[in-house]
């Protein structure tokens, strides 16, 4: 195992836009919140962060290869405008035929490693509820819990 981080080129992060748009849909009604908010939520967080269907100028967006595999992708950034030397993982997944190989940690390691070149003083990132496994993994790699949301269904 020797992954390896590739940017996507403008093509590739099109299809993948399409198909990590819905998943953070899939995964926010998993949450508990209607099909409707979900999609409102989505609208605005990529309107912003895809101004026109393209990603700002600081993210960074990327294949993860293995042996010249693609096994999945990850997508860094800053945080927000306002606090450009705190990076986030936006989004992360190793395809499910490849996971319990070491490459989600290995992965997370890589976003360290680049976001660490880019200026970054600190990386952060969310983890829905549900997703003990991605939990226990940055656990893990030293990451802690800095908010937790909760939700009850009345």
């Amino acid at each position: 195992m020797n992954p390896t981080l590739v940017l996507m080129d403008p093509d590739r992060v099109r299809q993948w836009l399409a198909g990590t748009r819905e998943r953070y849909v899939a995964e926010r009604v998993a949450t508990g919140e209607t099909q409707a908010e979900a999609e409102a939520n989505a609208e605005i967080s990529y309107r912003l962060t895809f101004p026109g269907g393209v990603p700002t100028p600081t993210q960074r967006i990327f294949d993860v290869f293995d042996d010249d595999v693609r096994v999945g992708y990850l997508w860094i950034a800053p945080r927000n405008d306002a606090e450009p030397l705190h990076w986030w993982v936006w989004d992360i997944e190793i395809d499910e035929e490849f996971r319990g190989r070491g490459l989600g940690r290995a992965t997370m390691r890589l976003a360290e490693d680049s976001a660490r070149s880019e200026g970054a003083v600190s990386l952060g990132l969310n983890v829905f509820g549900g997703n003990a496994v991605a939990r226990q993994l940055y656990t893990s790699l030293d990451y802690r819990e800095t908010s937790i949301q909760m939700r009850k269904d009345l």
